[in-house]
């Protein structure tokens, strides 16, 4: 059998639609960026899929890498159109850095980031400072993604690893899709930083904590823990959704019309092409359990 050959006999099945996975399923943990929005728009489809399963007795989390509070991502998700019936809770890197700060108390730290994700340390005890003052950093983002890239950090990030400061990653994706764009986010900065030496923490996917707050999540509103696997991760980055997934030991629902559409040909509404598919799983963390295009009922 040819190298070629092989890939595509090991892949994972293809699922085109949601409803004969989800009866496998007491607990869905959905990404959020790249299947229910891509930043521009929202994916009503998918957002179906997830009040059917719920409909079926299955619990549904999203699971964030975003550097807000909950509420903050609702409400985002309320102006894509997805119903909060979609969903049961949302479980965001944002919360697990604020409960990281908060056993921190009395900390001064340097926010990096846009001003719009200042909210995730509501109520905490910590001043805001400059980088100068600061003992530790917080890195929501670029301060602005639109034009910046991680390059434009060298010397800041020279500046800290200096100083020795910790670095708190509140958003480990390195790049997300807007509109078919890929974006810089804080992990590409927390890498660069990992990179000269410096510490830093990540605060959310493919890392435990995230999950491990998503389990606590499903096992108070199901009132039982979860048996692991009944349990679905669903997400579109094989290095933050599938690793993750795979570092839990569940399963997990690939969604290839995501952050990695590009390589895979799915710009403009095509199907999943499983040479492109084997390719691309080669270089990655693992199999997922199956793949489809985008989630659909």
């Amino acid at each position: 059998m040819s190298r070629d050959a092989a890939l595509l006999a090991a892949l994972p099945p293809l699922a085109p639609s949601f409803a004969a996975l989800a009866p496998r399923y007491d607990l869905v943990l959905c990404d959020v960026w790249g299947v229910l929005h891509n930043g521009v728009a929202g994916a009503p489809a998918a957002a179906d899929a997830l009040v059917r399963a719920r409909a079926g007795g299955a619990t549904v989390i999203l699971v964030s890498n975003a550097p807000r509070e909950p509420e903050g991502v609702a409400r985002i998700l309320d102006g894509f159109g997805i119903p909060r019936e979609a969903y049961d809770a949302i479980v965001t890197s944002g919360m697990v850095t604020s409960a990281l700060l908060a056993k921190r108390p009395g900390v001064k730290m340097w926010h990096l980031g846009p001003e719009r994700d200042l909210g995730i340390y509501a109520g905490l005890d910590l001043t805001l400072t400059g980088l100068e003052e600061a003992e530790l950093i917080v890195c929501t983002g670029l301060f602005d993604d639109t034009v910046e890239t991680p390059a434009d950090y060298a010397d800041t990030l020279k500046t800290a690893r200096a100083r020795a400061l910790p670095f708190i990653c509140a958003n480990p994706d390195i790049v997300v899709e807007r509109g078919g764009e890929l974006i810089w986010c804080a992990g590409a900065i927390a890498e660069a930083y990992v990179e000269l030496g410096g510490e830093a923490v990540f605060c959310g996917k493919p890392h435990r904590p995230i999950y491990e707050t998503a389990f606590a999540t499903a096992g108070t509103l199901r009132g039982a823990p979860v048996d692991p696997s009944r349990v679905l991760a669903i997400g579109d980055a094989l290095r933050t959704d599938l690793a993750g997934a795979l570092g839990m030991g569940i399963d997990c629902l690939f969604v290839a019309a995501g952050i990695h559409a590009g390589e895979l040909g799915l710009e403009h509404g095509a199907d999943v092409d499983p040479a492109a598919l084997a390719r691309l799983l080669e270089d990655g963390p693992g199999r997922p359990a199956a793949v489809t295009t985008r989630l659909a009922w």
